[in-house]
């Protein structure tokens, strides 16, 4: 895989602490926009990114938590299709708790991969929406009850 330049990274990685900061302070449209910013540096096309991966899975759960589902859907879909968004568990959960919220039939699938990757931790360091999430799961009889 190619890596970006040490100084566009670091300029990268920078606009990316200052969303994380404004994201922690729950100020989400700052974050946005800290991370719109960095996912403009990076070179197309970006999905061949590293970064974008992470920076669109941050996008989705700032559009998320600022209820935005429409966007979130969107970054996260984008997350998906960068380098190892498939195999990031968290990117599946947060698609499927999306979907949930947009009442679309694709969120159990979402939500079951999440556990797949990740068992149960995934939805137990969610303490707010975690729970409802397996239970989703268990509710479809998708989850081993031994």
């Amino acid at each position: 895989m190619m890596e970006l330049p040490d100084e566009l990274y670091e300029q990268i990685e920078n606009l990316s602490e200052a969303g994380n900061n404004c994201s922690d302070e729950g100020d989400y449209s700052g974050a946005i926009e800290q991370w719109l910013q960095a996912l403009a540096l990076i070179p197309h096309p970006q999905q061949d990114w590293e970064a974008a991966t992470w920076l669109h899975a941050s996008l989705g759960e700032a559009y998320y938590q600022s209820g935005d589902y429409g966007m979130a859907k969107d970054a996260l879909l984008n997350a998906l299709n960068c380098p190892d968004g498939q195999g990031n568990a968290f990117i599946h959960y947060m698609l499927g708790k999306t979907l949930v919220r947009l009442n679309d039939a694709g969120a159990v699938d979402e939500l079951l991969r999440a556990y797949m990757l990740d068992g149960v931790d995934i939805f137990d360091s969610d303490e707010d929406e975690g729970p409802d999430s397996l239970q989703l799961l268990e509710d479809k009889g998708l989850l081993d009850e031994s």
